[in-house]
């Protein structure tokens, strides 16, 4: 009988429930406990199963330049990181409020890390994010364009609860390509959230838009509802090879 009904849990494919009944099985433990409670147990095991794949795939979907997470972060004193502006973002309070986050800082600062672990969070909570190399971007759409897959890539990016924009404007933005990022981001406005990862300072994006009325367009989507980080100090990179050094 016994076998009978684990086939039929593995056909179902309830490996989390079959995996805890076995437990049961095996111990002694759980023998004065009543029926309602032990199904409860073999329930929660499946159920909390299928909630860390779903959670696994949303961060491989995201495609993360880096795998990150909030309780790494660095919070040393000279980036001058506001631990609790960012223990604040954490909670994906930004995100229901359809607001952006800006990260500025030098080369290796960790601009990527700290919007990766703001996406990864955003995927454990069960809201989709995707990453993107901003001079990328252009060309991906430009060959979705090509093959016919761009109706689905702009249905994607406009859904998406959480886009990271890494490497924000190091290259100026074409009129052409401005366009099409402001087509982006005008779908997204006041419905979806962004981050903006970027080493040059706010205050010179507008001329790295060469299409002023676009640039205006952009900015204006971006700025005024929108959290800044601004991050100090040396080359993150350059502390860890450091550190590997002194192992070695």
């Amino acid at each position: 009988m016994i076998e009978q009904t684990m086939q039929h849990l593995r056909d179902m494919r309830l490996s989390g429930f079959i995996e805890a009944l076995k437990e049961q099985r095996e111990s002694t433990q759980y023998g004065d406990l009543a029926f309602d409670e032990r199904l409860s147990l073999l329930v929660d095991r499946e159920y909390m199963r299928r909630k860390n794949n779903r959670v696994n795939a949303s961060v491989r979907q995201a495609k993360l330049k880096q795998t990150a997470t909030i309780d790494q972060i660095d919070f040393e004193s000279s980036r001058k990181l506001d631990k609790a502006k960012v223990l604040e973002l954490a909670s994906g309070k930004w995100i229901l409020e359809k607001q952006n986050i800006i990260i500025t800082g030098p080369t290796g600062a960790g601009k990527t890390y700290l919007a990766s672990a703001l996406a990864d969070k955003a995927c454990r909570m069960g809201l989709q994010a995707q990453y993107y190399r901003t001079h990328e971007l252009a060309t991906d759409i430009h060959l979705a364009k090509a093959d016919g897959s761009y109706p689905s890539l702009i249905n994607k990016m406009v859904k998406t609860k959480v886009l990271i924009f890494d490497e924000w404007l190091r290259d100026p933005l074409t009129p052409h390509n401005a366009r099409l990022i402001l087509d982006i981001l005008d779908e997204r406005y006041q419905n979806n959230s962004n981050i903006f990862c970027s080493q040059i300072p706010v205050e010179q994006w507008f001329e790295l838009i060469q299409d002023p009325t676009i640039a205006d367009a952009i900015l204006d989507r971006i700025i005024h509802n929108s959290h800044r980080i601004n991050i100090h100090g040396e080359s993150m990179r350059k502390k860890t090879a450091s550190l590997r050094s002194e192992e070695i």
